[in-house]
């Protein structure tokens, strides 16, 4: 399987671009490409969000800015970026710059690993779902930070809850993706899909959705607890918080609070459907697997689970913080647990 990476590289090489300015030139216009498509991923769930809650509840949405109010989100982003960027007088300054640029580095990175098609991935470690826990663990620090930074009594606690969220829930994440690296015999994310090939009597797919339901159900919703997502959004709970730990911030740093969580919120789903529900492969086994057609399939799959997130986030209301903790260590935890014991005791049966 070969990535962006190697593709550059050889065609450097054809038109003889000398070694020493291969390597900088390959990250720059691959970082370019990564940038450009989140930007354009952010501000179509924009607008997909806003018009897809507005239908659920009976709401008209956005229909003024542009055909059906495609170009709201242009409007937003051109707002933030010429809205006065404040920093308070009290605040750490230097942290509270770092913040931003920290809390959206993580959703950048995991872009590099994530295949979106045969062949289509910027770098395919050959640990790459180490990769993408590590780098989605430096969210937190950001949130704290960014609480912290501001010197705000709203704003700290909302980065508090954060902390205690994430270390609750990234636990039992990790190892309900052990099932996963089990199954499959490699952390490589391109690996993980090669092992869903095949099928059931000819037309089932061979996902590991169906070998992993725990598994998947426990990750989901640990998915939703490391997005701030409904019902797990109390990291800013405006009822509480009034907007949690980013409140003091505006212009182009609150944007970038913004573009981390609904490029997150992509890229979270695209990781569920490389790992349980076949990544670009075809949703029946008889269809051809070709080329052209992998990336079709996956953003298909990508975008139902865009759509489940959004279903869920316009139907379900907030839970309390003791519900949340107890959730994730009570419940999520013993039931990844047994899941990887599960998963062990068959492979050896």
């Amino acid at each position: 399987m070969y990535g962006l990476g190697p593709l550059l590289e050889s065609l450097f090489k054809k038109i003889g671009v000398p070694t020493f300015w291969a390597e900088p030139l390959r990250a720059i216009i691959v970082s370019v490409v990564i940038l450009a498509f989140i930007m354009v991923v952010v501000m179509v769930l924009l607008w997909l969000l806003r018009r897809f809650i507005a239908y659920m509840q009976s709401r008209l949405g956005p229909n003024r800015v542009g055909p059906e109010g495609i170009l709201q989100p242009v409007a937003d982003a051109t707002k933030l970026l010429i809205k006065e960027d404040i920093t308070p007088a009290a605040a750490d300054k230097v942290m509270f710059s770092v913040a931003p640029v920290l809390i959206f580095l993580p959703a950048f990175l995991v872009y590099l690993v994530i295949p979106f098609g045969k062949g289509m991935v910027a770098k395919d470690f050959h640990m790459g779902i180490v990769f993408v826990l590590a780098v989605g663990g430096v969210t937190s620090i950001a949130i704290i930070l960014a609480g912290w930074a501001s010197n705000n009594k709203y704003s700290i606690l909302g980065g508090m809850r954060s902390a205690a969220q994430l270390i609750a829930y990234e636990v039992p994440m990790v190892i309900s993706l052990l099932g996963v690296v089990m199954l499959a015999g490699t952390f490589k994310m391109g690996g993980i899909v090669e092992a869903q090939s095949g099928g059931f009597w000819g037309i089932l797919p061979r996902w590991f959705i169906f070998y992993q339901p725990i598994g998947f159900l426990v990750f989901f919703i640990c998915v939703l607890a490391e997005l701030g997502h409904l019902p797990f959004d109390l990291p800013e709970g405006e009822s509480e918080l009034v907007a949690g730990y980013n409140v003091e911030y505006s212009g182009m740093r609150f944007a970038l609070f913004y573009l981390s969580e609904f490029s997150n919120a992509f890229a979270f789903s695209a990781i569920i459907v490389t790992l349980f529900l076949g990544g670009w492969k075809p949703p029946l086994a008889f269809i051809p697997d070709w080329y052209i057609l992998s990336p079709i399939w996956f953003l298909s799959k990508v975008g139902v689970m865009v759509l489940l997130l959004m279903w869920l986030r316009a139907s379900i209301v907030r839970t309390r913080i003791d519900q949340l903790l107890a959730l994730g260590w009570k419940v999520l935890l013993p039931v990844a647990l047994f899941n990887f014991l599960l998963t062990g005791g068959l492979m050896l049966v």
